[in-house]
């Protein structure tokens, strides 16, 4: 695992979903949630932690939700139809064409906003 990421979700709570969400389907867990699968449009995933998924993100994402402004989401594929990081909000503009990227991106808030950027290795803590 990613240095970064066995940094942040060591010693915590995470729930590992070993399966992909479907629409309809919603997670809400108190502590990281890792993903090994898609997330689809319709699923929703609420953690107070991070949020990770080795897939694509097409669904519904709340990381931080207890407040913690210092949660990210991670996907081999971010384009999710909403994101939240602590009580900040975003998604895609309307009509906005979905471009999947080659890399993983990681989403967080830096200045008061969120950004998106391509996922580096060892990168992170900038």
């Amino acid at each position: 695992m990613n240095q970064f990421l066995a940094e942040n979700l060591d010693n915590e709570k995470t729930l590992l979903l070993q399966k992909t969400l479907r629409s309809g389907q919603s997670i809400h867990y108190d502590g990281n949630v890792v993903v090994l699968g898609d997330v689809n449009p319709g699923a929703e995933i609420v953690a107070a932690g991070h949020i990770v998924v080795f897939g694509a993100l097409r669904g519904v994402v709340h990381a931080g939700a207890s407040g913690e402004a210092g949660a990210t989401v991670t996907a081999f594929s971010l384009a999710p139809t909403q994101l939240r990081i602590a009580s900040l909000i975003t998604r895609p503009p309307d009509g906005a064409v979905v471009v999947f990227p080659e890399h993983p991106e990681i989403a967080k808030i830096k200045d008061g906003s969120v950004v998106i950027e391509r996922f580096l290795p060892g990168s992170e803590k900038a």
